[in-house]
């Protein structure tokens, strides 16, 4: 797990940022059972093929993976749904955007913050083009480069 400050990342979607162009991020809270909890404190769950939708007027974690708890005696469902905990405004921002401009929301990461809770980091974003990918390539090789001749060069 890396660690962020006081923050401890239990999982990563490092996919989105290649994928999507992140326009801004937002921190909210995700509810849990406590059988999920425990496998987040494991650090096995994976939301690298999770997105968030809205139903109902309110925001869903969709499609993340949080593997059963094999001590527990009652257990949870490794992909159900799973409530955002946002305020109504930012929901509706979100929702506006999504509608307005074509845009998605990607979870990012989840993590644990400074008070114990579990929060999860989503991005606003825009989806990239092959040609945006390959661009953000090339820049990202110019800059290794770059600092290659900088640091032989003395």
């Amino acid at each position: 797990m890396a660690l962020r400050g006081d923050e401890r990342f239990v999982a990563q979607n490092r996919r989105a940022r290649h994928d999507y162009l992140i326009e801004t991020t937002l921190e909210v809270g995700i509810a849990l059972v406590g059988t999920e909890v425990k496998v987040l404190r494991q650090g096995l769950a994976s939301i690298n093929e999770a997105y968030a939708a809205e139903r109902d007027g309110e925001l869903w974690l969709v499609n993340s993976h949080f593997p059963t708890y094999p001590p527990a005696r009652f257990n949870h469902e490794p992909r159900r749904l799973r409530k955002l905990l946002l305020r109504r405004r930012e929901i509706n921002r979100l929702m506006g955007a999504i509608r307005r401009d074509g845009m998605t929301i990607v979870p990012l990461s989840v993590y644990f913050n400074a008070r114990g809770r579990a929060k999860l980091e989503l991005g606003l974003a825009k989806g990239k083009r092959k040609s945006d990918k390959r661009e953000t390539e090339k820049a990202r090789d110019w800059q290794r480069d770059k600092a290659r001749l900088m640091r032989d060069r003395g």
